[in-house]
């Protein structure tokens, strides 16, 4: 199988600075779907320190902290970490900017939890990414990573938003990785896979979400409960 192809970081940072002012308005169906099955995974959390990789506008990072956790959400996007900041709830959450090309800043076993969403399209290293997780995870703790389905990829969907000035689609880079990849990523870092679940919208979520209209049925999200 040929080598993904690596979409420039720096294209993808561009990008996600532009789609910040929208990203928590678009009525995202992947995010609807994601959202309710990492909290469910993550569990209490009161009390643990957890980091949220990639946390863009702060929609997993600001509920944690609400819930009583420790918690440090990183991200490369200045402009969505700035949408992050102003919302209610930021100051109980440390915010750093962060690109997850390179090797975290953190000591070894320093977090009971990490979580991250919908992070995995926009990384061709995986085993960086899930390397430095397992580095930094406490013994006895959870990792629960969320992303867009590999099957997605077959209906030529990415990551994607219309800018509202120019009409432009703007695609701020993807790598198409399969199943397989993440599950061996994660293996070869060291971790445990304890659950892998697979998700698809159906009719009802669809009526709510139009969007998902046409994948009833069809994989949209994948998640991965991972331990140490």
């Amino acid at each position: 199988m040929p080598e993904p192809q690596k979409p420039d970081p720096s294209s993808i940072r561009s990008g996600y600075d532009r789609w910040a002012e929208l990203y928590d308005h678009e009525l995202n169906p992947l995010v609807a779907l994601e959202e309710p099955v990492v909290r469910e995974a993550l569990g209490e959390v009161k009390g643990l320190a957890v980091l949220d990789l990639g946390c863009g506008t702060g929609r997993h990072a600001l509920w944690l902290g609400a819930a009583g956790a420790k918690v440090t959400a990183v991200d490369f996007s200045e402009g969505m970490l700035n949408e992050a900041r102003r919302k209610p709830g930021a100051s109980a959450v440390r915010f750093l900017v962060h690109d997850l090309h390179l090797p975290l800043p953190f000591e070894a076993a320093a977090f009971d939890r990490i979580v991250s969403g919908l992070v995995l399209e926009h990384l061709s290293d995986l085993g960086l990414v899930f390397g430095e997780a397992r580095r930094v995870l406490k013994p006895g703790g959870r990792a629960v990573v969320s992303a867009m389905h590999p099957a997605m990829c077959l209906r030529g969907v990415e990551a994607r938003f219309t800018d509202p000035a120019t009409g432009e689609k703007v695609r701020p880079g993807s790598v198409a990785h399969s199943l397989g990849d993440f599950v061996m990523a994660a293996l070869r870092a060291g971790f445990t896979l304890d659950t892998i679940g697979e998700h698809a919208p159906d009719a009802a979520f669809a009526a709510r979400y139009p969007r998902a209209e046409k994948y009833v049925d069809w994989p949209m999200l994948v998640v991965l409960q991972l331990g140490t």
